[in-house]
């Protein structure tokens, strides 16, 4: 009985050490990807010098759209800003970063980040003022934000998109925010058919076999228990 406990302790310590040591599984949560740009680069609120930097979603389970921007070495927080989901079609390999056209000669805009793999990216959010100024010069749909957001409010400041007419839209009737499949992207009739479909049978049968079935992993697990002691 005492080997069997001990076998089982074992096997527990060892699949939490690989999932809080394992950097991989780390950097997939969070994202962390290390940039180099050759030139300054504008995000929200703030202009970038060229150079090399990492970017990183902030680690909370309650919104997955908070993008950090740190030095190269992780030691200094250089900024946090708010994004959207922003979905495409295919999904890539790499990363990929994408730009609003600039005026002039003011540095390049950047409008979102993808992760290698993930089939969506991070959109970032600008000040309103500066939304409409790029939604304008680069005659594209720019998400902004109608209040300027503290540490606190990052996830709920209210948003808008601006449209290169200067006009006003919800968020997520201008941008696809959801995958296409998601039932926010699905008609009217066939969202309601799916919340109406009547249920074809009843949880009772599946209680009683996970009852049964509890009851046979016991006594086998008490079996066992005698044979190794």
């Amino acid at each position: 009985m005492r080997f069997f406990r001990a076998v089982l302790v074992g096997l527990t310590l060892s699949l939490l050490v690989g999932l809080f040591l394992n950097p991989t599984r780390a950097d997939q949560w969070n994202k962390k990807t290390i940039l180099t740009f050759s030139q300054p680069i504008e995000v929200p609120g703030k202009v970038l010098p060229a150079g090399t930097c990492a970017f990183k979603l902030l680690d909370s389970m309650s919104y997955r759209h908070i993008v950090q921007i740190w030095n190269e070495d992780g030691s200094q927080l250089i900024t946090t800003i708010l994004a959207i989901p922003n979905y495409r079609l295919e999904p890539t390999e790499e990363t990929v970063i994408k730009f609003h056209e600039r005026p002039g000669d003011s540095p390049e805009a950047l409008r979102a980040w993808f992760y290698p793999g993930d089939n969506f990216g991070q959109e970032f959010v600008y000040p309103k003022t500066r939304a409409i100024q790029l939604a304008k010069a680069s005659n594209e749909i720019v998400p902004a934000e109608t209040v300027e957001p503290t540490e606190s409010t990052l996830n709920t400041v209210p948003l808008v998109a601006i449209t290169p007419e200067n006009k006003e839209e919800p968020v997520t009737e201008a941008i696809q925010v959801f995958p296409l499949h998601h039932p926010e992207n699905l008609p009217p009739a066939r969202m309601t058919e799916a919340k109406e479909l009547p249920k074809t049978g009843s949880s009772i049968p599946l209680i009683g076999l996970l009852g049964i079935a509890s009851i046979g992993l016991a006594f086998g697990l008490k079996l066992l228990a005698k044979q190794l002691a």
